[in-house]
């Protein structure tokens, strides 16, 4: 394990343009956590949005993780590039030559997937915890600690869609189209979710189990969970009842998705003639 952990380590410590991706998203990463600290000021209007509450405990968990989530694209183009990097350096070819088996290859791939999601979950653990006791109103450790489960459920986020970017690195071998192909998924999804919803409602539930549709499952947009917001939506429809829970259901179809990925990873290799 530790001599996989190496190998992905090396290559990435000589791969300019993942280097350069990933510093720009942990730049981005900081930047939007650091703005919603900023205080605007034009003329009478004085305006700070982590005065709203959205870095209050535990409600931080959940609106971070739901935001920094979109940044993940920038990872998977690392993903995707150093996929393809594999091939049009022939490194991949020189692997196997050198000893390594495709599956201890697909092994370090998924093994570079998961420090990446696991990275970023820590980050998010850190950056949340200091903007949290900064501008927090409540700092009694049973609150500071509950509702952990969002970093779970991000960090599984992560992990299925990496894995999924992993998959259509391999299985296109050029970055562009895979990422083509990705967002021909995203397409494919929303098309399929508004058909569903206009013309088939009792199909619904088939919804949570589309890969992407799935992953953002996973993580309920937090902005009606608001108190302003949430009693201006019952104002409006006093029935308004939503769960912003991490549901089991939708960390285990992720997980099985995340398998499907890694595994489909590996028979293509197995059976593609390098």
């Amino acid at each position: 394990m530790k001599r996989l952990f190496l190998i992905e380590f090396h290559k990435l410590r000589h791969n300019r343009s993942a280097k350069i991706l990933s510093l720009l998203y942990f730049a981005l990463f900081f930047a939007i956590t650091l703005f919603a600290s900023i205080r605007f000021k034009f003329g009478s209007i004085d305006f700070q949005l982590a005065e709203q509450g959205i870095f209050n405990f535990p409600y931080i968990w959940h609106f971070n993780t739901y935001i920094l989530a979109f940044l993940k694209i920038f990872l998977a183009v690392v993903i995707v590039s150093m996929m393809s990097s594999e091939y049009t350096n022939r490194t991949l070819k020189q692997n196997l030559i050198d000893g390594l088996s495709k599956k201890e290859f697909i092994l370090s791939k998924f093994l570079n997937v998961a420090l990446f999601a696991f990275a970023s979950t820590v980050l998010v653990f850190i950056v949340s915890l200091i903007l949290g006791f900064i501008f927090s109103d409540f700092d009694e450790l049973s609150i500071v600690f509950s509702d952990l489960e969002y970093l779970v459920a991000y960090f599984v986020k992560l992990l299925g869609f990496f894995s999924l970017c992993m998959f259509l690195g391999v299985l296109v071998k050029r970055s562009a189209f895979a990422l083509g192909f990705l967002f021909l998924i995203w397409v494919f999804e929303g098309i399929t979710t508004l058909a569903i919803k206009f013309q088939a409602e009792s199909l619904d539930f088939l919804l949570r189990f589309l890969p992407l549709g799935s992953m953002s499952n996973l993580i309920i947009e937090p902005f009606t969970k608001m108190e302003n917001i949430k009693m201006g939506a019952q104002a409006i429809n006093p029935e308004f009842i939503k769960s912003y829970d991490v549901s089991f259901l939708s960390v285990f179809i992720v997980l099985v998705w995340t398998f499907i990925f890694v595994y489909g990873s590996l028979l293509i290799l197995r059976k593609r003639d390098l």
